[in-house]
């Protein structure tokens, strides 16, 4: 009996020992953690100065789709310098790279955007003022693609420094504005080894939670007619121009028969040289928008039967090219969770008083001559489901590999997307403090996952649910080329 007793005694005492080892590890772990996070943290506040006039140069370059060079170029110069072997021109266009640090699984991708948009040309100052340019960062994409390459160049200095398994790559993806570059990177299997994808946009609050976007396919109608004198011989001439019209008319009248939650908007970019000449030219570009992808195809046929019936009625030739096609986003509660919590790690930030009264001028350009409380941008948003009226090519990425994103107050709170006061903001200090906050949080986030195998299987296991064991990848814009001439 005493025997027995000394060794159940013996037991609970080996248990309790073994116990408080594990929490003792346990705790030295997080203290590990703790310790290696605060190393990141600092590595990308000392490097601000030099991210800041990263994202200045990529603003003043205000390079548009497919037109990226000194941009992408800029970037990759950054990742080279930090040892990441970069492969260029991927997926048959000149813009697009891969930049790759490490070697071994995990393998974690952070997407890296730095498109301009056209037409939206603007100073720093906070009044409306062409800087003499053709575009402008309205979408604050010199600020997504330089936090991204920061983001990604702090990991590989902690993998080289923790001597860990595990790759990081940085996607460098241009002509996101309707060019659609991810499709094309995806249909060229860059994505394959991936078993994460890290994301972020420019925006005007703090937030990581879940969020959707609209599936889009988008394109333009070119009609070609006949010329003539448009006075002294109208009978011999067929008005392209007439052409565009009338499909504008037909699909203006569907929109009465579609779902209402679709959106359907064009744009007439030739009408045409002179009023006394019949154009012989003509085209219209069309975005057709809505959650169910389904439903953007179908509706995309339809506008397709206006043009036809449009060419016919007026006697020209029509023919259509895609230039764009998105899926709408794939969440994933997973990934999403540890990025809101790395959020909440970094905070928000404060205005100076030179950034306040910069930002109230911006404000009262907005409609109703007002906006939110400046204070907004010190705080991060609940963590909710949040629809967004906007399209993405990263959705594309998101129905390939488990993917999750946020976004921070780049812009001043109230602008409204692509706009000159987004474009100004994205070129000041305002943008740039919005910008660390994104590169902080993106490397955080990619470090949990790379020493988190259980939330990586997590997240592997929700994308699977969420995607069907059916599903098969099929690009909206079907087996086009990229359209790098779809901005000229």
């Amino acid at each position: 009996m005493q025997t027995a007793l000394f060794m159940f005694n013996t037991y609970l005492m080996i248990k309790r020992i073994t116990l408080l080892t594990m929490a003792v590890g346990l705790s030295c772990g997080v203290m590990a953690q703790n310790a290696d996070k605060k190393k990141i943290l600092s590595s990308l506040t000392a490097k601000t100065d030099e991210y800041t006039k990263v994202a200045k140069d990529i603003w003043s370059f205000e390079e548009v789709g497919y037109q990226e060079v000194k941009s992408s170029a800029l970037l990759e110069s950054e990742l080279e310098k930090s040892g990441f072997t970069i492969t260029k021109g991927v997926a048959d266009i000149p813009t697009a790279f891969v930049a790759t640090y490490g070697s071994g699984k995990p393998v974690i991708a952070i997407l890296a955007e730095y498109d301009a948009l056209p037409g939206i040309s603007q100073t720093g100052n906070p009044v409306q003022e062409s800087n003499g340019g053709k575009a402008g960062h309205g979408c604050g994409h010199n600020l997504f693609g330089t936090a991204s390459t920061a983001a990604a160049i702090a990991v590989s200095e902690w993998l080289k420094s923790s001597g860990k398994p595990g790759t990081i790559k940085l996607m460098g993806c241009p002509a996101e504005e309707g060019g659609s570059g991810k499709v094309y990177m995806v249909r060229a299997g860059l994505f394959h080894d991936v078993d994460a994808t890290l994301h972020w946009h420019p925006g005007n609050v703090n937030s990581a939670g879940t969020f959707n976007t609209l599936a889009n396919i988008s394109g333009k109608f070119r009609f070609k007619g006949i010329s003539s004198h448009a006075s002294g011989a109208p009978e011999k001439g067929r008005s392209a121009l007439d052409a565009v019209e009338a499909m504008d008319n037909m699909v203006n009248m569907m929109r009465e028969h579609i779902p209402s939650d679709t959106r359907v908007h064009y744009v007439i970019t030739h009408g045409g040289e002179a009023p006394n000449v019949v154009p012989a030219f003509a085209e219209v570009y069309y975005y057709v928008r809505n959650q169910d992808k389904q439903v953007v195809k179908d509706v995309w046929a339809r506008v397709v039967k206006a043009a036809e019936g449009a060419a016919m009625g007026t006697g020209t030739k029509m023919e259509v090219e895609i230039t764009g096609g998105v899926y709408n986003m794939l969440p994933n509660l997973a990934m999403a969770k540890v990025m809101d919590a790395n959020l909440r790690i970094v905070g928000g930030f404060t205005y100076t008083p030179e950034e306040k009264v910069w930002a109230e001028k911006i404000q009262t350009s907005f409609v109703g001559g007002k906006g939110p409380d400046l204070s907004s941008t010190a705080k991060i948003q609940a963590f909710e489901k949040e629809d967004v009226h906007g399209s993405s090519d990263v959705s594309d990425v998101s129905w390939t590999i488990p993917t999750t994103g946020l976004s921070t107050a780049t812009f001043v709170p109230g602008s409204a997307g692509h706009s000159w006061q987004n474009v100004a903001a994205a070129g000041t200090s305002i943008g740039a403090k919005g910008m660390m906050i994104a590169a902080k949080t993106l490397a955080l986030s990619a470090y949990d996952f790379f020493n988190s195998p259980v939330v990586l299987k997590a997240a592997a296991k929700e994308f699977a649910e969420r995607r069907g064991t059916d599903f098969k990848y099929e690009a909206m814009l079907g087996d086009r080329k990229p359209p790098l001439d779809y901005r000229k």
